[in-house]
């Protein structure tokens, strides 16, 4: 199974992660929520969906545009972070067709499936809230134990961070951020990335796979928007310039800002 997080409005990621996971011959494909934001051009993005049989869930971004919120439920707290996200907001709300509000509206909040014998729960931020961030550094293994018992589950995999991470649980469950396609992660390269799940011999394994796409030409459009300049510096960098108040200290110092 491939499983990604974050679309953003990158449509040129999103064919990427398509075509790969052709070639990989993977059975299913999972994307787990915030197709808009941040990127040009958010119609772009459905048909490669939907035409692809990738089964979709909503995150807090397409909660708010299906139900033509103010904002984008983020869950942000910082005038800056909310600054920007307005921006990327706004942007996104008018360019995107009411056809396609009316298809997020229609998506589940969370998906279930089972891979070999184990139960897998994929959700947006967490299983309790569609907004909540989950980071390595402040998910300790007793919340993550909670969320796998409380949701009878052996996998849970979850996204809206932005920044991938992996963690082995007691007994054989395993809880994973599959980070985003939309933008880099905040490491200083250009590729995105996403996720494999694998079951073999009743074992799941989790593989991050780098994806290499064509980030100057969405630069491009991202400039041809008028979209800010924070964002299309984070594409051609892979830092992050915004949205960066609400990570913890350790994933923030990993930065350059």
């Amino acid at each position: 199974m491939a499983l990604f997080g974050g679309v953003y409005n990158n449509y040129l990621a999103l064919k990427r992660v398509l075509e790969v996971a052709a070639q990989l011959s993977v059975e299913r494909v999972f994307c787990l929520g915030d197709m808009g934001g941040f990127g040009p051009h958010p119609n772009r993005c459905f048909p490669l969906l939907q035409d692809s049989g990738v089964i979709c869930m909503a995150g807090n971004y397409d909660l708010a545009l299906a139900r033509g919120e103010e904002d984008c439920g983020c869950g942000y707290s910082d005038p800056r972070d909310n600054h920007f996200a307005q921006i990327s907001y706004d942007y996104t709300f008018q360019k995107t067709s009411p056809g396609n509000k009316r298809w997020l509206g229609r998506l589940p909040e969370a998906i279930r499936f089972r891979l070999g014998p184990r139960q897998v729960h994929l959700c947006h931020g967490s299983p309790r809230r569609t907004n909540e961030f989950l980071w390595a550094s402040n998910s300790p293994n007793h919340l993550l134990e909670k969320f796998l018992t409380d949701y009878d589950a052996d996998v849970m995999a979850c996204t809206h961070t932005g920044i991938k991470w992996q963690r082995a649980l007691q007994p054989e469950r395993q809880f994973i951020n599959v980070g985003v396609i939309g933008r880099p992660e905040n490491d200083g390269t250009t590729h995105v990335w996403f996720c494999l799940l694998t079951c073999e011999k009743g074992d799941v394994s989790c593989e991050f796979v780098p994806l290499a796409y064509g980030y100057e030409n969405l630069a491009n459009e991202m400039r041809a928007e008028e979209l800010p300049s924070e964002f299309i510096q984070t594409v051609e960098t892979g830092w992050w310039t915004t949205c960066l108040e609400i990570m913890p200290g350790k994933e923030r110092r990993s930065g350059r800002y």
